[in-house]
């Protein structure tokens, strides 16, 4: 659906800003501060384990994990029409604009995440090939104000790390997790991963809401129960 929001929030990078970042929802306050710590970890060995690659691995995975996308939409009976929320890549995320691309080429509205206000929902706008990107909050390019605001069927979401109960790890802000909370209907969730990401759980806290699969470069690694 297309409109006006009112508001928008980061991109999950609040750690970058705050590193002492901990979890306000936690019911233990040592436990959260356990996880957190442990999260800090894990973020800084999981983006040393992408930049390993190099950028002909980082280009090489993007293509598989845009093949599988395309793969993966085609069976769920994405069309013309469907609104898909895509992501800037960032920090060597996978770089799924060539697949984002293809998909409104073919009929598919693709938006983007906005940050227009802190500490709030993010907001999407719609992008396209052509759509000349504005710098928003922390430098990522991002379709102008005038752009409309769309709410997504689908959404992708950007993982540093990821478990079998296809929960998510990412930068630390718990901002898309705060969007899924308030999004009616809620869209199809699609966490992007390197398959070597794994984590035997990322210790999820009360907070933390699941996608509702999980896709890498091998396919898809992990489907939430029921979905």
């Amino acid at each position: 659906m297309s409109g006006r929001g009112t508001y928008a929030s980061p991109p999950c990078m609040a750690a970058d800003v705050d590193p002492a970042y901990v979890d306000p929802f936690g019911v233990d306050p040592e436990q959260a501060h356990d996880v957190a710590r442990w999260r800090r970890a894990e973020r800084a060995r999981l983006a040393g384990l992408r930049e390993r690659l190099g950028r002909a691995g980082r280009a090489q995975v993007s293509d598989r994990i845009g093949q599988h996308l395309e793969r993966v939409l085609g069976d769920r009976g994405v069309r013309r029409g469907c609104v898909l929320s895509g992501y800037w890549p960032i920090k060597g995320e996978p770089d799924l604009r060539p697949a984002l691309a293809g998909l409104h080429r073919a009929g598919v509205t693709i938006a983007l995440p906005v940050v227009e206000t802190r500490a709030a929902p993010l907001v999407f706008r719609r992008w396209t090939p052509g759509t000349k990107v504005v710098r928003g909050d922390w430098n990522i390019p991002v379709p102008p104000p005038e752009a409309d605001v769309l709410t997504p069927d689908i959404a992708l979401a950007p993982c540093l790390g990821w478990d079998g109960a296809c929960f998510r790890l990412g930068w630390g802000g718990g901002y898309f997790d705060l969007t899924l909370a308030v999004l009616v209907p809620r869209p199809v969730t699609i966490g992007v991963a390197l398959s070597g990401a794994r984590l035997h759980t990322i210790f999820p806290q009360p907070h933390d809401i699941p996608l509702d699969l999980i896709l890498t470069e091998d396919g898809v690694a992990a489907t939430r129960t029921g979905i």
